[in-house]
């Protein structure tokens, strides 16, 4: 059985829509966040790489080049025809809007271009941005909203230096709803002091919130962070393989059906990751969340088909 088939998959997702494969190509908009740029801090968030925020790495292709150097890459792999242009770097609604609108724009002119996946904070989604994103929609593209969460646990942001709350991210879910747009929400496993227990309540807050889609992360330590700092001087240890690979599981266990996973892991260049050097491997990481509810006999949602589950939660 194949991951796909226990798990509510993005990928399969967009191929159930549109008959064919649909892939993300990830693009840098050359936007910077607010938490960094002095507006709500200087720091970042303690893992974020900052060397990456030297002024002369913001550089950056045009986004039709970057869009054809990632089709020419995704041509090879699987040969897709049809991509969502994924607005990942730093916060891209973090701008004016009229500029904001210039780049979505620049991406959605490419005719293989079928919508926009826009990586952002909980407290950088103003209305005038979310109007929009939600006119994008009305006019029959495909749009994700993505929002950094990390964890509903506001002491755990604080510690982190997130520089926003829960509540924040409650209220721009709320701002999305109500424009129907579609959230995926980020969380990550192993922040520090917090463990599997925190991680399953962020969960079920999230759920409870409402949410269309999720990603989880691993944390994982990369060259020039004050988390790489911490974890140096032993204040930080990162999380095993085996560990983040049976809270996933049960992460993806407790997640009804309809809620579509965008990401079960994630990874770092090894000319950055410092710990722990599973992130790396991708595919081991996946392969082991679907053996891990193989043994259990479970899938998203638990033991019930999706069809099962469909009809009892709409019964």
């Amino acid at each position: 059985m194949a991951l796909s088939d226990r798990i509510h998959t993005l990928g399969q997702a967009l191929l159930q829509r549109y008959g064919e494969r649909v892939h993300k190509l990830a693009i840098n908009a050359g936007f910077t966040c607010p938490n960094r740029d002095g507006s709500k801090g200087i720091g970042g968030c303690t893992f974020c790489n900052n060397s990456s925020f030297n002024p002369q790495k913001q550089q950056h292709p045009p986004i039709a080049e970057q869009i054809e150097a990632g089709r020419r890459v995704i041509a090879r792999r699987t040969g897709a025809r049809k991509f969502l242009a994924y607005f990942q770097a730093y916060t891209n609604t973090y701008d004016d809007p009229a500029l904001l609108k210039a780049r979505y724009d620049a991406a959605l002119a490419e005719p293989d271009v079928i919508g926009l996946s826009i990586g952002t904070r909980p407290d950088c989604v103003p209305t005038p941005v979310l109007d929009l994103l939600a006119d994008y929609r009305a006019r029959g593209f495909e749009v994700w909203l993505e929002l950094g969460l990390q964890s509903t646990f506001d002491a755990t942001l604080e510690r982190v230096n997130r520089g926003h709350t829960f509540d924040e991210y409650r209220q721009a879910l709320a701002a999305a709803q109500q424009r129907s747009l579609p959230v995926c929400c980020h969380l990550i496993l192993g922040l520090p002091g917090e463990g599997e227990e925190q991680a399953i309540t962020s969960l079920e807050r999230v759920l409870a919130a409402g949410v269309e889609g999720l990603k989880l992360h691993p944390l994982h330590v990369v060259k020039g962070t004050a988390l790489a700092n911490e974890w140096r001087h032993g204040l930080y240890q990162p999380w095993t393989m085996e560990r983040y690979i049976e809270l996933a599981a049960e992460l993806v266990v407790r997640t009804p059906w309809p809620v579509i996973y965008h990401r079960l892991t994630g990874t770092a260049s090894l000319d950055l990751l410092l710990a722990p050097h599973w992130c790396n491997y991708k595919w081991k990481v996946l392969n082991g969340i679907e053996q891990a509810l193989a043994r259990r006999g479970l899938r998203q949602g638990g033991g019930e088909s999706p069809q099962q589950q469909i009809a009892r939660r709409t019964a």
